[in-house]
């Protein structure tokens, strides 16, 4: 027996917000990225950092497909960008193809680091060093792309049409969640250009009365000093 899923309304918004969204949604281009790059092999190799933007809590699904290498060891790490530099997981000597999936602590960049070691027991020209390495193919999903909606059809027994719908609800969720953020942004934004400009305002209010002050010592000073010299009375 199939269950019904209620698509959920966000307060705040109008029907017609929630349309337009839907229509965006539709319009927009799955947040895929996917790339593929081959990985040389060094005693003390150089990081290669691919990175994504992912919102707090985004769900982040890394697929990489690792090609064969001889006396060769692909290490994965998963970080952030953010203050703290969380590491969410690093793996060592990953083969063929590899699912790791994590969640974003904080508002920021997701990046997936390789490195390729060589072995230490490895003997090769520099020649043949300079031809040797590994194939990565990448596919890292975001989001409402990185939940598996297959899997949860057949589990609550849902149809193509609420699954569709399902999807829908997770992209909407995602664009109001931008749109949350991008208006704390501006938010943030707008009361730094506030404080600047106070700023600004009391540093020329302060340097116009130094002046005038030294203005003032100055006529004072000459003054005194004329009279010393009884260039004045």
């Amino acid at each position: 027996m199939s269950s019904r899923s209620s698509v959920k309304t966000w307060p705040g918004l109008p029907s017609w917000t929630l349309l337009l969204l839907t229509v965006l949604c539709l319009l927009q281009p799955p947040q895929i990225f996917a790339i593929k790059f081959a990985l040389p092999p060094s005693r003390f190799p150089a990081e290669k950092c691919i990175w994504n933007a992912a919102h707090t809590h985004a769900l982040v699904i890394v697929t990489a497909n690792v090609g064969p290498g001889v006396s060769q060891r692909v290490d994965i790490e998963i970080r952030d960008s953010g203050a703290d530099k969380n590491v969410y997981l690093s793996k060592k000597d990953i083969k063929g193809e590899t699912r790791l999936a994590v969640t974003a602590h904080s508002e920021g960049d997701v990046g997936v680091c390789f490195k390729n070691y060589l072995s230490a027991d490895a003997s090769y020209t520099t020649e043949r060093l300079a031809n040797m390495s590994r194939i990565i193919d990448l596919d890292v999903d975001i989001g409402a792309d990185a939940i598996d909606y297959n899997a949860i059809a057949n589990q609550e027994s849902l149809s193509g049409l609420e699954t569709e719908m399902r999807k829908l609800e997770g992209i909407v969720k995602e664009v109001v969640d931008e749109l949350e953020y991008l208006k704390q942004r501006e938010e943030r934004f707008a009361d730094t250009n506030l404080s600047t400009n106070q700023r600004v305002q009391n540093f020329a209010w302060f340097t116009i009365l130094s002046l005038a002050g030294l203005g003032v010592w100055q006529i004072f000073h000459l003054r005194a000093f004329f009279k010393r010299k009884y260039l004045i009375d």
